[in-house]
């Protein structure tokens, strides 16, 4: 594994790579640059989906408070630790425990209380990530202190007007910027992302989103393309790509940013299997090296809908642990089993 140290792409290069430069030239680069650094090798992140329970109201996500239509679950804390021992007796070297955002203490405590008992129970060999929302300071420092290392909060779009946009006016980008320099501060492996394809976007915008992932020292970048839930108020707006489009686009982001960052962990995520049955195979063709199959119970999984056309929702997680294998083999990589696979970044940024 090679150490690479940040590229200097500039603002003109990032918006030719996204728009003028042959894609197919751009993927190549692209990809010979995520070998150099991790060889041909997948991440696992074994992603649980712990509650669809949310305080925010996103005018783009399918379990916004606002929306009726969505039947509310929590899974206790035995099902959390089944399914996080599950992972670890199927060499997942990570796990990412997600929910809806709350900011109350009771839920503070029940995470904390979950990460003792899953370091009590499996050791400190997983890596665990959080993506849990925004939270008060010290409530990072007790998760990290009770076995997190790793958080991912996507800040969605580096563009505080394009965010003011969509979300809420009790929402804020200044909030949420703060946020990720706080858990960076304590210690945390730090994930961010944005969605592309946005009514409004431009990519110009999209160049300056790298630019903002690279210079506030993300170590794992996790973005998808904006697909309209049509129980939100932004599917009022007509999509502004065809998913053609969409995906050349979101393939274009992650060549990009393994450019502009050549040692970040970069995620094939689902939501380019949503939009193309072989999606997070390109994903990883155009630079990403990280993949998140869900293995939450399967009774919980068609409730944690962000967006529609969510594959392997009916799959249960034995199914798509295999699945998984043999679409990675299918392009000429590995998958890294057992390897908590830590950011190349991260351990730059810090020495």
């Amino acid at each position: 594994m090679t150490t690479k140290k940040t590229a200097a792409a500039d603002h003109a290069s990032l918006v030719r790579m996204l728009r003028d430069e042959d894609f197919a030239s751009l993927a190549a680069r692209a990809y010979a640059l995520k070998t150099e650094v991790w060889g041909k090798r997948v991440a696992l992140r074994g992603l649980v989906e712990v509650s669809n329970v949310c305080a925010r109201n996103c005018l783009y996500c399918g379990i916004r408070r606002g929306n009726a239509k969505t039947a509310r679950y929590r899974m206790d804390e035995d099902e959390i630790l089944a399914a996080v021992a599950w992972a670890a007796e199927n060499r997942y070297g990570s796990v990412v425990l997600q929910s809806g955002e709350t900011d109350d203490e009771p839920s503070a405590l029940f995470f904390e209380r979950v990460l003792r008992h899953i370091r009590a129970e499996l050791g400190d060999g997983l890596g665990i990530t959080l993506s849990l929302g925004e939270r008060h300071r010290d409530v990072y420092r007790r998760w990290l202190d009770a076995g997190a290392n790793r958080y991912l909060l996507r800040i969605e779009t580096s563009d505080p007007e394009l965010f003011a946009r969509i979300h809420p006016a009790e929402q804020s980008w200044r909030t949420r910027l703060e946020c990720l320099r706080t858990l960076r501060d304590l210690g945390y492996v730090v994930g961010s992302g944005v969605m592309i394809g946005l009514p409004g976007q431009d990519v110009d915008s999209l160049a300056r989103d790298i630019e903002f992932l690279r210079d506030e020292g993300v170590d794992m970048v996790g973005m998808g393309p904006y697909i309209a839930h049509p129980d939100t108020p932004l599917a009022a707006y007509a999509p502004r790509l065809e998913r053609e489009q969409l995906l050349d686009l979101s393939l274009r982001m992650i060549a990009a940013v393994r450019l502009a960052i050549p040692d970040a962990n970069i995620a094939a995520t689902t939501a380019l299997q949503a939009i193309d049955p072989e999606g997070r195979e390109k994903g990883l063709l155009a630079g990403a090296n990280v993949v998140m199959p869900n293995i939450t119970p399967r009774k919980y999984r068609g409730d944690y809908l962000l967006y529609p056309g969510k594959p392997c929702t009916e799959e249960d997680s034995e199914l798509c642990r295999g699945c998984l294998e043999r679409r990675v083999k299918s392009i000429g990589e590995e998958i890294a089993w057992g390897e908590r696979c830590d950011p190349v970044h991260f351990e730059r940024r810090t020495r």
